[in-house]
């Protein structure tokens, strides 16, 4: 540490105190009863103050440079603005010994002899307390919630913001030991505040807070008259009798000497934030020094050791930055260290500290040696068992001991020594004299890692030098101490940076001379990734592959190393061709023109030219090839096109394909693009032998919706097949059947996807007759089956009847395979009966389902019984046994069949009823009870064979229940025709039937009153006069009243003779198509004309039937259209 002076003064009275304004600028000085105001820069003296009338003891400046105050020997207290305006006076019963401003509140505590006062800025008053004794001096803690007084009976008592005692702190000295100075530690570090006390008893000591000491007094060997911590609080300054300022640390460990004055120091001060100290004397001296705290410090590879707080010592691990602190509690003066060795050079000995173990990492050390002697030298240095002291121009060696071994003298002054290594006890040195200093270095430092490598620095520079090349600088405030790898470790001020320098002067001045290896060691001391790849890349063009494979590693260019690999397995095959390697070197580098020379003096043209059209440089590669062979000029052209291609020139491509012969490409683009002009030419031109080609333009055509081109096509290259498919898929149905009218092999294909595209369009009876055509039975089966349902769901029962009834014509159509005969007419039957089922139920549905219903109330009455009768235990789908028997009961009570309604409502009772029916059939189950319990005779049905009554509800069904014969119901009221169906012998064929009923056999006259009326629509029998018609002696009548014999039913046959008796008029014939047997009816009452549809074979009453096909314009059972032909 040393004391520069920085400027000096004299005022003619007795400087006692002083205060520096918080920023620095300004320096007030309380000498004689006037205050000096300085400039703190230069010592200028800015303006004396007078407002005292006697000498000012005291001054203090308040933490927020707004004002400041002095005390005076005329007993009062002045406030000056920052300005140097005086503002406020106030005064004490004695003369002022102290002021102090609170740093927080910037409230002002004024002492005098007998007491002191408090004065706020806020409250403009003074709050004044006695004291038992003069008080010398105060200081508020850092927070301002405390006030300490030093007095002079030797009592410290510390008070609160009010005045009140907390704390009383009694010195064993008492009234012989005054307190002259107190000061607390301003350093925000502290978990105390700690109060520094110094007295009269020539002794410095430290407290808490709570009035307990802290350590033991300090021994001064003077009468202390000023006391003051640096900013920080890292350091006090301590003057008084022994003519001079002296600088201690914040323990009392004393450090040195500030400045040597000629009379007693009364006050001394630190700058704020600085190393300037301002000291007046007794004699009027000021004197302003500068405090240059030198640094001292020491390196060993990655270890650093340094001075902290002129007392510590800090070892540092400049890697892992651990950190160590060693307290020595004296000024350390020199430091050195090495290897395991730490040498400490302290005012009166020198410590030696080993580690405690070898671990590299290990960071504890312990004493070693002690050697108890004063030395004075400039340089410091230990090795494994000795010391190196420097003084100027001698190297003096020591033992651990402190005896002298050896000692050497240079020709010139010693600048620089460093321990190079080597055995225990015979350590190589390192020795630097000023003589052959490199100019403006200042310091210098090995790289621990590359031997090759140092750095200097000086004069704002660092320098760095590898092997024998010119020196590399760039700017660095400070001075290097170490060089590890490609970090630099600088010291500037008291703070130790690593700066990351990269290696990369170096390692191109090392790539300049090809001299690879020992670039890539600069290297790995740390360059940039740009620096690795150029290493990388100089490498690979000087084919040191061993090099470069290890820098493009570091820069994970996997692309390098895979060529570097594929030119290492070559190599190992036996290649030597050095051109070869570099070529492909040069490619990769993107270096083509150069990379094609040098393929080409190799006798390689076809690697030039398969590099150039990889790299879609056609035009280089025209050149390359000059005149060459035609195919590889096609060959080009193809890749040309196929890179227009790829990067979306579809045009350019097209035509480069098509003229290097690359049809299929080019339909593929065109198609792909919708571009139709360019298929068309290109299919006209295109020979019928390319097939495949014209297949693709078809297929184009098809997809772009040009059908009339694609069949084009498909004509020129003669596919039948194609052609068929594409007149079915767009629907064009006539040109599909004139191609199969001349080619019979394609009619499945047209008539199957017509039968299914009439099918999804709702024309099921051409679909129909298209599978026929086709030869599919099934799949027409299966198309009604799926309709049938779906009419069934969804309620249109009359549709379903219809559907039904075309099934089971289907069926019967199927049933003349023998192979299916049994299974068919099975479901003729089956679909038959459901026909019926659900042609009658739709009137019931209607009925119960909509508000008005066009049907008579004995025809709802007729078809309820009807199906009653029919339905077994499981209704089928969608009739609702429900709805039927409701409807029974409503008609029956309307008709008078009050047994039966009564009946229908009872057998209501034990089925699920919907919520809407359950009011009116529980009303109607009551009402009918009113009835008489029978049924009206007129609604009596009768058996026209054995003209027997039978019940309204027959346990038989719709059978007599006398001779069993089946009822035969009209289809639109389902009253019971006056019609007996009858058989034929054994050995009457239907032809032969037909040809004896048509015989006109003898008649009575008046039988020439029937007619018979015949039309393409029905057969017709009229009575014109009514009489009784059936002669007593008719044969059939005599077949009819034949007795029935026990529960089987007898069926009516007749003979020749009877069929003979038999008017043509009288007869109905259902003419079913084989493999079914014709059925036959005669009429009992021929005056009520009966007509049969030639479609379906239903029965009608004459006038029922026409009315309904004038409604209908056809059958209202088969929808046979009136001008239909018979089947």
């Amino acid at each position: 540490m040393r004391a520069v002076l920085t400027w000096r003064d004299k005022a003619e009275h007795c400087i006692y105190d002083l205060a520096f304004k918080p920023d620095g600028t300004q320096l007030i000085l309380a000498a004689g009863n006037r205050l000096l105001v300085y400039d703190t820069s230069d010592g200028t003296l800015l303006q004396p103050l007078k407002g005292h009338k006697d000498t000012v003891y005291c001054v203090a400046y308040a933490k927020d440079g707004k004002r400041f105050a002095s005390g005076s020997a005329d007993k009062s207290v002045i406030i000056w603005t920052s300005k140097l305006e005086g503002i406020l006076k106030y005064t004490h019963n004695d003369s002022i010994q102290c002021v102090s401003y609170n740093p927080v509140t910037h409230q002002l505590a004024s002492c005098s002899s007998s007491d002191f006062g408090l004065w706020s800025p806020e409250q403009k008053s003074v709050s004044k307390h006695k004291s038992s004794s003069k008080i010398t001096c105060c200081s508020w803690t850092n927070d301002g919630q405390y006030l300490a007084l030093g007095m002079f009976n030797g009592i410290i008592s510390i008070r609160n913001k009010n005045g009140e005692e907390k704390v009383k702190i009694e010195r064993p000295g008492g009234s012989l030991s005054p307190i002259w100075s107190i000061c607390w530690n301003p350093s925000r570090e502290e978990h105390n505040d700690i109060l520094a006390v110094a007295d009269w008893g020539q002794k410095l000591s430290f407290y808490q807070l709570s009035g307990k000491q802290i350590g033991k007094d300090r021994s001064l060997n003077f009468d202390p008259c000023c006391l003051s911590y640096f900013t920080k609080g890292e350091y006090i300054l301590l003057g008084g009798s022994d003519k001079q300022v002296s600088l201690f640390t914040k323990d009392g460990v004393r450090l040195g000497t500030v400045g040597e004055q000629n009379s007693w120091v009364w006050t001394c001060k630190v700058k704020p934030d600085s190393n300037y100290v301002v000291v007046g004397c007794q004699d009027g001296t000021i004197s302003f020094y500068q405090l240059i705290f030198s640094t001292v410090h020491g390196l060993y590879k990655d270890r650093y050791a340094y001075r902290d707080s002129m007392t510590d010592v800090i070892v540092q691990h400049l890697i892992t930055e651990q950190k160590v602190r060693i307290k020595c509690k004296e000024l350390v003066k020199k430091i050195a260290i090495y290897k395991n060795r730490l040498a400490i050079q302290l005012p009166e000995k020198i410590l030696i500290y080993e580690l405690y173990s070898d671990d590299s990492s290990d960071m504890h050390y312990r004493v070693k040696e002690r050697i108890v002697k004063k030395f004075e030298c400039n340089l410091l240095v230990v090795c494994a068992d000795h010391i190196i002291l420097c003084q100027e121009k001698r190297l003096q060696c020591l033992s651990f001991s402190g005896v002298k071994e050896r000692e050497w003298q240079m020709e010139s002054l010693i600048r620089y020594i460093k321990v190079i290594g080597g055995p225990p006890g015979r350590e190589g040195l390192l020795v630097g004299l000023k003589n052959g200093q490199e100019p403006n270095a200042n310091s210098v430092a090995w790289n621990t890692q590359c031997e090759d490598m140092l750095c200097f620095s000086g004069g704002g520079y660092l320098n760095i030098k590898a092997s024998t090349f010119p020196v590399h600088q760039q700017k660095l405030q400070g001075f290097v101490v170490g060089y590890h790898g490609s970090k630099i470790f600088c010291l500037h001020v008291f703070s130790m940076s690593a700066v990351e320098v990269p290696q990369s002067a170096p390692m191109y001045q090392y790539l300049d001379r090809k001299m690879f290896k020992e670039a890539y060691q600069i290297a790995c001391l740390g360059v940039t990734d740009t620096d690795w790849r150029e290493l990388a890349m100089e490498a690979l063009e000087g084919l040191e592959f061993e090099t470069a494979k290890k820098a493009f590693t570091r820069v994970q260019d996997l692309r390098y190393l895979e060529l570097i690999n594929s030119i290492e397995e070559r190599k190992k095959r036996g290649e030597t061709n050095n051109d070869l390697f570099l070529a492909d070197v040069f490619s990769y580098q993107g270096k083509f023109h150069e990379a094609a020379k040098l393929y080409k003096r190799s006798g390689h043209e076809n690697l030039a030219l398969e590099m150039y059209t990889d790299l879609r440089m056609f035009e280089y590669a025209k050149d390359f090839l000059e005149s060459g062979d035609p195919k590889e000029t096609k060959m080009l052209i193809t890749k040309q096109a196929d890179w227009a291609r790829n990067i979306n020139e579809p045009k350019a491509a097209v035509e480069m394909y098509i003229s290097a012969g690359e049809h299929v490409k080019a339909i593929e683009i065109s198609g792909n693009h919708g571009w139709v002009d360019t298929l068309i030419d290109i299919a006209r031109k295109l020979d019928k032998a390319e097939r495949e080609p014209l297949l693709m333009c078809a297929h184009y055509f098809k997809k772009l919706d040009n059908p009339g081109y694609a069949a084009e096509t498909y004509l020129k290259i003669g596919d039948l097949k194609s052609l068929v498919q594409l007149h079915v898929e767009t629907q064009r149905w006539d040109e599909a059947f004139a191609l199969g009218e001349k080619h019979p092999e394609f009619k499945d294909d047209i008539y199957v996807p017509y039968a299914q595209w009439l099918a999804e369009n709702d024309r099921f009876e051409e679909s129909q007759k298209a599978f026929h055509k086709a030869g599919r039975q099934q799949e027409a089966v299966k198309v009604l089956e799926q309709l049938t349902h779906n009419a069934v769901v969804e309620n249109r029962f009359n549709d379903a009847a219809y559907y039904y009834w075309m099934l089971s014509m289907q069926c019967l159509d199927i049933a003349q395979d023998p192979a299916q005969k049994d299974v068919m007419l099975d479901k003729f039957h089956h679909f038959q009966h459901l026909a019926e089922l659900y042609h009658g139920y739709h009137a019931i549905h209607q009925y119960t389902e909509e508000p008005f219903s066009s049907h008579l109330p004995e025809t709802l009455f007729n078809i309820s019984r009807f199906l009653l009768h029919s339905l077994t235990k499981d209704p089928p789908l969608g009739i609702s046994k429900v709805k039927t028997l409701f409807t029974l009961a409503k008609q029956s009570k309307a008709l008078g069949a009050y047994k039966l309604a009564r009946h229908a409502y009872d057998k209501l009772q034990g089925l699920h009823i919907p919520a809407r029916f359950q009011k009116s059939i529980e009303l109607g189950s009551l009402t009918i009870r009113s009835k008489p319990f029978h049924d009206s005779e007129e609604l009596v049905p009768l058996c026209y064979r054995c003209s027997t009554n039978n019940p309204l509800l027959n346990n038989l069904g719709n059978v007599c229940i006398n001779c069993r014969q089946p009822f035969v119901f009209s289809a639109s009221s389902y009253e019971v025709l006056h019609l007996v169906e009858f058989y034929l012998e054994e050995g009457i064929t239907d032809e032969e039937a037909v040809s004896l009923i048509d015989l006109e056999a003898p008649r009575h006259k008046h039988e020439n009153k029937w007619q018979e009326i015949t039309s393409s629509n029905s057969q017709t029998l009229r009575l014109d006069e009514t009489t009784d018609s059936m002669r007593d002696d008719d044969p059939f009548t005599a077949k009819l009243s034949f007795e029935q014999g026990g529960s089987e039913f007898v069926p009516v046959v007749v003979s020749r003779s009877v069929l003979r008796s038999m008017s043509r008029r009288d007869v109905l014939i259902k003419r079913w198509p084989p493999p079914l047997q014709w059925q036959y009816f005669r009429s009992l009452l021929p005056d009520a004309s009966i007509t049969m549809c030639p479609s379906c074979f239903q029965m009608f009453h004459s006038e029922d039937y026409e009315l309904l096909v004038l409604q209908h314009t056809c059958c209202p059972y088969c929808r046979r259209r009136i001008d239909d032909p018979g089947p």
